[in-house]
This record gives C-alpha cells, structure tokens and sequence, in this order.
C-alpha cells in the first residue's frame, strides 16, 4: 500500500481534560448556530490570525504594556477558530481526514511556535527560554502523532490537561506579567515567567519520557 493511500481506520480521540464535556457542549452549540457560509478552513485561517495577534500583543509589549490585552484578545480567536475547525466538520459531516489531520496539526504547530516563541521576544521571558517549552510541547505532539499510527489513540490531553487548559494558563500568565514584571529573580538572570517555563518544560519532557516508554514497553509485549 502506497504511504500517501489514506489510513482505513481513524485513531480513537481520547480526551480527557478538566474542561472537556463543558467545552464540548459550548462546542456543539456553536456549531449548531454557525451559519452556513462558515466553512472549517475558514476557521483554521481565523486560528491562525489569532495566532499572529497573540504574537504582535507580545512584541509590543516593549512599548506599553496594554498591548498584552491584545494577546488575551488573540488567545480567544485562536481558540475559537482552531476549537470548531474539526467540530464544525463532524458536525457537518463534511470530515475530509487525511487533509483535515495534515493541514490543522501543521498549522497548529506553526501557530504554537510563533505565540511562545512571541513570549521570549516580550519583556517578560528569555527567548532560549521560550524555546524549550516550544521543544517540550513539539516533543509531546510528536509522541501523540506517533502514538496515532502505531497504537490507533489520538490522545489530546496529558495530567488532566489540554489546550484549552493551556491557553487559560498562558492567559493567566499574560495578565500577571504587568503585575509582577520581568525582573530577574536575585541576580539570576531569570525572571519568574522564566522559571515558571522552565518548570512546564521540564513537565513536558517527563511527560514525553515517561509516555513513549510506555508505549514501547505495551507494544513490545504485543510482539508488534
């Protein structure tokens, strides 16, 4: 079989975040409500774009730090474009699998690089910083692809957490950064967004450890 014929069977979603059923329900009835002209590439652009503002908030920063209210901004239009793109199609029934799986998670990705990597140009966080969280997220995505294929079980939340968690979080760190500043901690060279990446980087990458060498270990005693 050629590797570009498409899968015969979809991997399970398995997604188990504190929000889920909340979100879901607010999902579906977004859904039911879209008008008909609404399509889900539409709303993966509109994610996207919510990307790019999430970033200009960040490098604006410099200059006064209300711009961050433009981050929050983007953080909501990111999440409501990249949240109902896949919705919108089952809901619609319009599933376009193997297109719909390579375009969002690639655009995902350059979304997620571009508003972390944003935070590290921001007064508030390191760059080198910013980048090994970007690193740990990739590595986690890179398990749960993988997983996809050899296992069949898409997972989209890790320790009761997802994106949505995520982008609360992010938020949140947003709006304390006016508040408690980007000084370093005691001559560190390190600001307390920075150790406070350093720490969700250091999750992620255990996460990521821990992960695929559970996965090996249960595909190892399938003999597969």
């Amino acid at each position: 079989m050629s590797k570009f014929e498409p899968v015969a069977k979809a991997p399970v979603r398995i997604q188990q975040n504190i929000l889920a059923r909340s979100e879901r329900r607010l999902l579906n009835w977004l859904c039911a409500r879209l008008p008909g002209w609404v399509t889900p590439d539409q709303l993966t652009t509109l994610g996207f774009a919510g990307a790019v503002l999430v970033a200009a908030g960040y490098v604006l920063s410099w200059f006064d730090s209300e711009w961050l209210g433009l981050s929050l901004v983007g953080y909501i239009v990111n999440w409501f474009g990249d949240s109902l793109d896949g919705s919108l199609a089952r809901w619609r029934g319009i599933e376009r699998p193997n297109y719909g799986y390579f375009v969002d998670h690639s655009v995902d990705a350059l979304a997620t690089l571009l508003m972390i990597s944003a935070i590290g140009m921001s007064p508030y966080m390191r760059l080198d910083v910013a980048l090994m969280a970007v690193i740990g997220y990739f590595l986690l995505s890179i398990h749960t692809f993988i997983a996809a294929k050899v296992v069949g079980e898409f997972r989209l939340s890790y320790m009761a957490g997802g994106p949505t968690e995520l982008r609360l979080m992010l938020m949140a760190m947003t709006i304390a950064m006016p508040i408690i500043g980007g000084g370093d901690i005691h001559g560190t060279n390190f600001s307390v967004f920075d150790l406070f990446a350093l720490v969700v980087s250091s999750i992620l990458v255990t996460l990521f450890i821990v992960q695929t060498s559970a996965t090996a270990r249960m595909l190892r005693r399938r003999g597969g």
